[in-house]
């Protein structure tokens, strides 16, 4: 919900350290020991969004000038509906409204980080395809506090959620900018949320005539379109190599599911992988985002251990049915570029490869191969 952006083991614990007590005599003579013993579980806060999981509707206020001293605030409704991914350790919401300055589509991916018990939430609007930079945060006592540093009117400045009522049917949330370093701030986005059924869903979401949609689309390169082969559930066959740009040979050959969704009518999408790798179980996501200003793609990566987006993105566009998208990142402290490929697609199967070249594009070395067969039909029909 971020549509106003610029618009189980306590229990255990405490029964092992009922065995483990020591002798007075000995936890004196280890007082740090015992002082880490009598020290509580940290809070585990994978599941804190879950009662976000629905429809809503959604009435915003904006104020029109933040930070300017202005007192002008518009108001307008639109609805909101969240899914769980990873069973609740993230989840993505779609946001759509009409607002006095035209109609607005977004979507917030939220992703859980179970090594520092904290939320990095990424926003996205249709109009540009672009993520901002992540609030990141935790809730404590009921209320989640989310810190960023982000541009406005030019100026770098401190940008926070907060998020309250959450166990309620009215959820909350408010953001804030500061200029001064944190010390205060002024509200500048405020939503007030009500549950609905999916038949009020239908009967509040803003709607588009077709007339419109067909000019939309008829003047623009139709690449808003390109991953609608993918909407569905497949079996995927990888192989991996283990130590690219080594000269190693060696590789992994593993099997996973995938299952895709629709993200604003397919101009967006999202997926799921889910496998057991060479190293372990994996869960792993892609957010897929179409710019419709360049006609290009941004593909975001991350898995569940780290609870993360990979940046910076791959970015590029399908032509002749294949589609390329690169980026620059590290490998071992090098600077490296990488580059996926989709190819040989029909409507059950598809081919994806990674590459990694270390001699600016001149070669490259194939580290990822991905064999995929449809197992179900694109099943999601929602917006």
């Amino acid at each position: 919900m971020n549509a106003l952006k610029h618009i189980p083991v306590f229990l255990l614990v405490c029964g092992l350290a009922i065995l483990w007590q020591t002798p007075d005599g000995l936890a004196q003579q280890n007082p740090e020991a015992a002082k880490t013993a009598s020290e509580p579980a940290e809070r585990d806060g994978q599941h804190d969004f879950d009662p976000l999981i629905g429809s809503w509707k959604v009435h915003w206020k904006r104020r029109q000038n933040p930070l300017t001293g202005s007192n002008a605030w518009i108001e307008f409704d639109g609805t909101d509906v969240y899914r769980k991914v990873w069973g609740g350790r993230a989840n993505l919401d779609e946001i759509e409204a009409d607002s006095p300055s035209g109609h607005i589509e977004g979507a917030t991916l939220r992703l859980y980080n179970p090594q520092t018990h904290q939320w990095s939430i990424y926003w996205a609007n249709s109009k540009d395809g672009k993520l901002t930079p992540p609030n990141v945060g935790e809730f404590k006592n009921g209320q989640g506090e989310f810190y960023t540093q982000d541009i406005l009117n030019g100026r770098l400045l401190y940008n926070r959620y907060i998020w309250s009522k959450l166990n309620t049917n009215s959820p909350h949330f408010e953001e804030s900018w500061s200029e001064d370093g944190g010390k205060t701030w002024e509200v500048d986005g405020i939503a007030d949320m009500t549950r609905i059924s999916e038949d009020g869903l239908k009967s509040t979401t803003p709607q588009i005539p077709d007339s419109a949609k067909a000019e939309s689309q008829a003047a623009v390169h139709d690449g808003q379109h390109d991953f609608d082969f993918y909407f569905g559930t497949w079996k995927q066959h990888l192989k991996r190599l283990l130590n690219p740009l080594t000269g190693s040979t060696t590789w992994a050959e593993f099997d996973g599911t995938i299952v895709v969704r629709k993200v604003w009518d397919g101009r967006a999408n999202l997926n799921e992988f889910e496998g057991e790798g060479p190293t372990g179980h994996i869960e792993g996501l892609t957010l897929r985002l179409y710019n419709p200003k360049t006609h290009q793609w941004s593909l975001y990566w991350a898995n569940s251990k780290a609870g993360v987006l990979s940046l910076p993105p791959t970015i590029g566009e399908f032509k002749n049915g294949r589609g390329e998208f690169f980026c620059q990142d590290t490998l071992n402290d090098r600077a490296i570029l990488i580059r996926y490929v989709w190819s040989d697609i029909t409507p059950n199967s598809a081919h994806f490869e990674q590459s990694y070249s270390d001699d600016g594009g001149k070669t490259w070395e194939v580290n990822w191969i991905s064999t995929m067969t449809r197992t179900q039909g694109a099943g999601d029909k929602a917006r």
